[in-house]
Parts: structure tokens; sequence; C-alpha cells
């Protein structure tokens, strides 16, 4: 019998789950999780994964240095447990900032997320050449982890 297929990403960090930036975000991400239920399901954690597996690579690519975490089967970076990026289906970013910026392809709406802090973004640009593709995504994740990491140092301390 042939092992359920794992991608790999750590396990979600109970600040994750617990962040209160981020439960929209966990209540949406909650909402469409599965388990597995066959033998060739690929995972991402305990959850059935609903992300491409080769575009859950090209988001560790994008952000090398920065550990991927899993969140009802699907890939997210995160700053001090608020969540700042995450992967879903065949390309679509979904990045949290207030704006994009210029030259940024977005994506197709992700309701309810998107109607708020939550940006759509391409995350296979078609609007450029391979290499500036990954520089301009590259950065816009930094600027996403940027501003998890400002949500989370101005969260106020009980």
């Amino acid at each position: 019998m042939p092992k359920r297929k794992r991608h790999q990403a750590s396990a979600p960090v109970p600040a994750l789950l617990d962040a209160p930036e981020n439960r929209a975000l966990i209540s949406h991400l909650r909402e469409q999780a599965t388990p597995p239920n066959g033998p060739n399901d690929l995972t991402l954690g305990p959850w059935q994964l609903h992300t491409h597996p080769d575009f859950c690579d090209r988001l560790s690519a994008l952000a090398p240095r920065h550990p991927v975490e899993a969140a009802y089967g699907m890939p997210v970076l995160a700053f001090e447990g608020v969540a700042a990026v995450v992967a879903a289906g065949m390309g679509l970013l979904l990045v949290r900032l207030p704006a994009l910026p210029e030259g940024v392809e977005t994506g197709r709406p992700r309701p309810p997320l998107t109607d708020g802090e939550w940006r759509s973004v391409n995350g296979y640009p078609q609007n450029c050449t391979s290499a500036e593709g990954d520089a301009r995504l590259t950065a816009l994740i930094r600027e996403a982890l940027l501003h998890a990491r400002d949500l989370s140092r101005n969260r106020p301390r009980y």
C-alpha cells in the first residue's frame, strides 16, 4: 500500500492559530479544511493539501530563510505568529498588506479574506520575465513579513 505523500512544512505553532490578527484567516482555512480520505492524498500536516505541491515549493524558494508553517492544509509564512502570506491553489498568493505596490499582478479575489486586509497576487506573474517576477514576489513577501512583524509588535500585551 503506498504511503500518503506529505509536503514539508513545520507544524503550526500555537501562536499562529491563537493570534487575534489571524482569526478571519484561520476561520476561513478551517472551514475549507478536509482530512485526508485516501492513501494517495497529499497532506500538509494532518490535513489534505489545498495548494499544488509545486507552488508550495515555490513559496519556500521565494522566502528561503523563512520557515513555512502548516495551517489546515495550506502553507503559511508568519512572523511571531502573525500570518503574512498564504499559498493557495495552483498559483495564488494571499498577502497581508494595507495596499499592493505598483507593478504587482493581482490574482483572483478570495472573499471574504480579500474583502479586508488580504490581497490576492498571481504567484506566477505574466507581466514580466521570470527573474523579474521572482524578485518582485520576493520583495512583496518580505514586505508582508515586515507588516506582520509590525502587527505583532504593536499588539497589546497583557
